[in-house]
């Protein structure tokens, strides 16, 4: 479309200079419908600040008319967070205004209709702390006992988005972000590219099913190649893909049309076909077998630390994991938690909309088995699922989480405008998609500044609900300080809806609670599949 208005702005003024020195003088009044446009134009494609506006010079403008008009025509209805859209109008406002660093509050009070079924709240105290006493950037040290390279980590952070679904200058625009910040960026399951290293921030490194970044020709971990990849100082920590939230159970997909020479030389693929990773892992095939391979990802990477990422499906199965650890004394540093609820750029419907545990029952599920086998204090919870506000990380913390990741958000602090074509490869924004031409649009210089204000604005928004609960320490924040309704006349803290459990008491059978007992008797450290052995429980 830049390249088209050039053309017609060109074609425009010849014309009219042909008109006026040809035919007559009074052609040369066309300037006045033709100049306008196409000054107005160039401005567009000059600006760096809007990607829809630099693409799309003039039509683009019409988004904004949009976006003006929308709260306006629906002033009389309340949109809740299932309005239709990833998001609801007052999140996307909220992104938008961090990003761009301006005023963020609301006026006119509560835009939500706090009677409505499942509507959520932190309880503040009455004793509350002045912000400014409290810790600024709340950081947790990710590392085990076997851990050789610990490294601090954000509350906050960028959650896997793979070069390949996102162009080259919004994985860019990204990770200078997280530079800029002092935060995360998770790399996705794509490998690492160079335009993750470019801006030097500090990256996840994931590797999923398909072993991007460190693949043999056979489609196998390579881990002479995963050495290489890891040796780098930018990579602070390696997860290990199990599942994602959008399609668990199936592995992820990269369309045909969004692979580039680039990206098949990166993630050592063919091109013309769509890139389909397995829905299972390679290199291990059992709990313990994992445990092995973490343990082998950590030597092989000097001692950094090792976590694994996954959607919760059968419990037993997560508990399986839990009994591998015990077994072998290995442990992951973190587990990364993603919710049924997680975004994707492409996935198949049905996987999407109804596969996979929503991340509140996934964390708190998967906080009380490790606090049952008495591990937890090994082991960090990073949480992941439409985690968008400063209630979100501190309502994600008081399930159990000790840190959170950000996808969805932080593509909206890119300019994000949910045109909801990531799976086209036409992209408006530039931000997924691999044209060339879209790609331009999204300014890097411009971009990794509303990232980096996003995350910090929002991060500051945690500190004051922490303050206002009268903590100084995420750690003090439990299921007692969030209360949920359900039903239009009856409320109940977090403590009362998700139980917490004894420390270790899944260690004996004896001290095993009641509702555990059918879970641990078919979790199986040696296989993934569940045992399906008949447990009998005695009826009250």
């Amino acid at each position: 479309m830049r390249n088209e208005f050039l053309i017609f702005s060109v074609l425009s003024v010849i014309l009219t200079f042909l008109l006026g020195f040809v035919v007559s003088p009074s052609w040369f009044w066309l300037f006045v419908l033709v100049g306008p446009i196409v000054i107005l134009g160039l401005m567009d494609i000059l600006q760096k600040k809007h990607a829809i506006v630099r693409n799309f010079p003039l039509v683009g403008r019409t988004r904004y008319l949009a976006e003006w008009l929308r709260p306006k025509l629906y002033q009389y209805f309340i949109e809740s967070d299932t309005d239709g859209r990833p998001f609801s109008r007052i999140d996307r406002s909220l992104v938008y205004q961090r990003a761009k660093n301006e005023v963020d509050t609301t006026p006119f009070g509560t835009q939500l209709n706090v009677y409505q079924e499942s509507y959520e709240w932190m309880n503040h105290s009455i004793g509350a702390l002045d912000p400014s006493t409290v810790p600024q950037d709340p950081r947790i040290t990710v590392g085990g006992k076997d851990c050789l390279q610990p490294y601090s980590c954000s509350i906050y952070n960028v959650s896997a988005m793979s070069f390949g679904s996102l162009s080259k200058n919004a994985v860019m625009a990204l990770n200078g972000g997280a530079k800029l910040g002092n935060f995360a960026h998770n790399t996705g399951e794509g490998g690492i590219a160079p335009y993750h290293d470019k801006m030097d921030g500090d990256l996840i490194y994931q590797i999923g099913t398909g072993y991007f970044g460190c693949r043999a020709k056979d489609g196998n971990f390579d881990p002479e190649l995963f050495r290489a990849r890891t040796a780098k100082s930018n990579v602070k920590m390696i997860e290990i893909k199990l599942s994602q939230g959008a399609k668990p159970g199936h592995g992820g997909i990269l369309p045909a049309r969004k692979v580039t020479k680039e990206i098949a030389a990166i993630r050592v693929i063919e091109m013309g076909k769509d890139v389909l990773s397995p829905p299972y892992h390679k290199a291990f095939s059992t709990p313990i077998e994992l445990m092995h391979f973490i343990k082998q990802c950590r030597d092989l990477s000097g001692g950094k630390p090792i976590g694994i990422k996954l959607c919760i499906g059968h419990k037993s199965e997560f508990v399986g994991l839990c009994k591998a650890m015990v077994e072998t004394g290995i442990r992951p540093d973190f587990i990364a938690i993603d919710g049924g609820e997680g975004g994707t750029g492409a996935a198949p419907v049905e996987f999407s909309n109804s596969v996979g545990m929503p991340f509140k029952e996934g964390l708190v599920f998967a906080y009380n088995a490790l606090i049952g086998f008495d591990i937890k204090k090994e082991i960090k919870l990073i949480a992941a699922g439409k985690i968008v506000s400063g209630f979100d990380i501190f309502r994600a913390i008081s399930l159990g989480a000790d840190a959170c990741y950000s996808a969805r958000a932080m593509m909206m602090a890119l300019g994000c405008i949910q045109a909801l074509e990531c799976n086209k490869n036409t992209c408006p924004v530039g931000v997924a998609t691999q044209e060339p031409h879209l790609v331009k649009g999204l300014d890097v210089s411009d971009k990794k500044v509303r990232v980096a204000h996003f995350h910090k604005e929002t991060v500051h928004a945690f500190v004051e609900l922490m303050a206002a609960a009268g903590l100084r320490d995420p750690d003090r924040i439990n299921r007692s300080h969030v209360t949920m309704r359900i039903s239009p006349f009856n409320t109940r803290t977090y403590q009362d809806i998700f139980h917490y459990i004894p420390e270790g008491c899944l260690l004996t059978q004896e001290s095993t609670p009641r509702d555990w007992k059918r879970i641990m008797g078919t979790a199986n450290p040696n296989s993934f599949a569940p045992l399906f052995e008949p447990v009998y429980i005695e009826e009250d």
